[in-house]
């Protein structure tokens, strides 16, 4: 009940923040999804940012669907960004990740406008926006292609992903099919991600991590109970710290893949304290 009542008062608060919807991040848009949202306190000026990328399997989600996070963040002095991009199969896979890519090209080119800063930018996602997020920040040539500087990103937070290392996922799903005598998926991991070896392990954040390319700090959220994105996590970390990556790895007990989610901005939520508390050391700006 008191969890209920205190999503129920910041949701109400949250109607209150300036938003600005729909801004085309693509130039000329090629689709009506190619938006984002800028969610900015009143009076903002030289805010740190955060960026979210949706969930839904890279095939559904939106940007409106960010729960509490706009107001809990907006309280303890972020700006919030929330952005669309294209699905599959509409699109491939690499189509896709330079939406996002061009999405946060437009972020750092254009949110100090709305109050923000483009130096401290920190780039969350939940599920497939996991993969994404943690691609667009170990991967720099997507970013780089839109002009932003992997300095700019001060952290990264991937919430409950499981494609990290893409062809451990696809091997792991597809031996635990196969065992029990199941089919495999028609449009399962192999398939969304190119059907191709080469391009499951270009898609893997693991790939691309190395030492000397200024990869942001790694906060890496997921699901205690879940062993998919339990192994993930910890591979994606062992990874990082291999290179001398900061990383921290939280997995919260008692939630689901969807309420970590949901959840994540409340008070009394055990992630969203140790995400705030991973962002306190990060947001002193650059001089």
């Amino acid at each position: 009940m008191k969890k209920t009542l205190t999503f129920l008062l910041l949701l109400s608060a949250a109607r209150a923040q300036n938003l600005t919807s729909n801004i085309p991040y693509a130039d000329p848009p090629a689709h009506e999804r190619q938006v984002l949202d800028v969610y900015a306190p009143a009076g903002a000026r030289n805010l740190p940012v955060v960026f979210w990328i949706h969930g839904g399997g890279w095939q559904t989600g939106d940007k409106t669907s960010v729960q509490i996070k706009p107001r809990a963040f907006a309280e303890r002095g972020f700006l919030f960004v929330a952005t669309n991009h294209r699905f599959l199969p509409q699109v491939e896979m690499g189509e896709l990740i330079r939406d996002v890519a061009r999405s946060l090209g437009w972020v750092y080119k254009n949110i100090e406008k709305y109050g923000g800063d483009p130096k401290r930018i920190f780039v969350m996602g939940h599920s497939s926006g996991a993969q994404l997020a943690a691609l667009l920040c170990i991967d720099e040539r997507y970013l780089k292609a839109e002009g932003v500087p992997l300095r700019a990103l001060r952290g990264c937070v991937p919430v409950d992903g499981d494609t990290y290392d893409i062809p451990a996922i696809i091997t792991t799903a597809e031996i635990r099919q196969t065992v029990h005598g199941l089919p495999l998926p028609e449009f399962g991991h192999r398939v969304k991600f190119g059907n191709d070896p080469r391009k499951h392990i270009d898609f893997s954040a693991v790939t691309h991590v190395a030492r000397g390319k200024e990869i942001p700090p790694f906060l890496l959220l997921h699901v205690a109970g879940h062993p998919d994105v339990t192994a993930q996590a910890k591979r994606l970390a062992a990874v990082l710290r291999e290179a001398d990556i900061p990383v921290t790895v939280f997995g919260a007990s008692e939630t689901t893949h969807s309420r970590i989610n949901a959840d994540l901005g409340l008070p009394d939520d055990p992630a969203t304290r140790e995400l705030f508390r991973f962002l306190g050391p990060l947001l002193e700006p650059v001089r």
